[in-house]
């Protein structure tokens, strides 16, 4: 971190209330931005809170970040898979008025050090066209475009997308 504001943040795991401002953050900003409906804020919810109750350190990663108690973005890994050697990146957001501070691109090295750390072989998330910031993200660290599949999901047409990270 060579940005004097993201040592200031504040970087946690789990809390009591992460699970609702994790689901919040999402359905406010993918409503706003893409109109997606009230069924992604209930996948987004009920898939987290499932998460939570089955987290295990040495496969799970959760990060979230704060800055003066202000929920500022977060990044899951989810090696529930582990019989893949695969690790799953979700949940990863970083709210509007945070964006552009370098926080995503910290969030997203340590969910990567991480999955390193804990041996997979591989990395991999799904996404949607269009995200156009993130994908580019997501590449910056060595991710690529692995497939695509054109979907009616969460109230709208929307072009699934499939990155992978070898480790």
């Amino acid at each position: 971190m060579t940005d004097p504001e993201l040592a200031r943040l504040q970087w946690k795991g789990y809390f009591p209330g992460a699970v609702g401002k994790i689901t919040e953050l999402h359905a406010v900003y993918y409503y706003e931005n893409w109109g997606l409906d009230v069924s992604f804020e209930a996948q987004v919810g009920k898939e987290i809170s499932e998460f939570i109750v089955e987290f295990q350190e040495a496969r799970d990663g959760l990060w979230i970040v704060t800055s003066n108690e202000t929920f500022a973005g977060c990044i899951i890994i989810d090696g529930s898979k582990i019989d893949t050697k695969s690790a799953r990146l979700r949940w990863f957001i970083v709210a509007p008025e945070f964006q552009g501070r370098e926080i995503g691109r910290e969030l997203l090295n340590r969910a990567v050090a991480f999955c390193r750390e804990a041996g997979y072989r591989d990395i991999y998330l799904w996404t949607f066209k269009g995200l156009d910031v993130a994908r580019a993200l997501y590449e910056s660290v060595g991710f690529r475009f692995s497939e695509e599949i054109e979907a009616h999901q969460w109230g709208r047409e929307l072009v699934a997308q499939k990155f992978e990270l070898n480790l």
